[in-house]
């Protein structure tokens, strides 16, 4: 039950983010949800790999370099999901960052939170 509240809550999320970032472009509710269960996805089985990758540069630059990879993890999932596209990195980025704290921010009101 966790888990569906979580992808309904982060598919509205990117709904509500596709009506205020001029960059980011949504079909529909349904495409919504194929967003957060791919992002979903994508967070467990590729992020890893791609951190394990860049832990050099992720050091160097302090953990900032992880804002990147959440980017490139958000525009690979354009790639994956038709009805749903993102128009530059930039918008990707800023994205992605508000996503991770309207989830937070989202998880912690609905008590869901880990």
């Amino acid at each position: 039950m966790k888990l569906l509240l979580r992808l309904l809550v982060t598919a509205a999320l990117v709904l509500l983010l596709s009506n205020l970032l001029t960059g980011v472009h949504v079909a529909s509710f349904g495409i919504a949800v194929l967003v957060a269960v791919v992002l979903g996805l994508l967070n467990i089985f590729i992020k890893p790999i791609l951190v394990v990758l860049t832990l050099p540069v992720t050091l160097v630059t302090l953990g900032l370099f992880l804002l990147v990879i959440n980017a490139v993890i958000i525009l690979l999932c354009t790639k994956i999901v038709g009805g749903f596209a993102v128009d530059s990195f930039w918008t990707a980025l800023i994205f992605s960052v508000i996503l991770s704290v309207l989830q937070s921010i989202t998880y912690k009101i609905l008590g869901d939170d880990k």
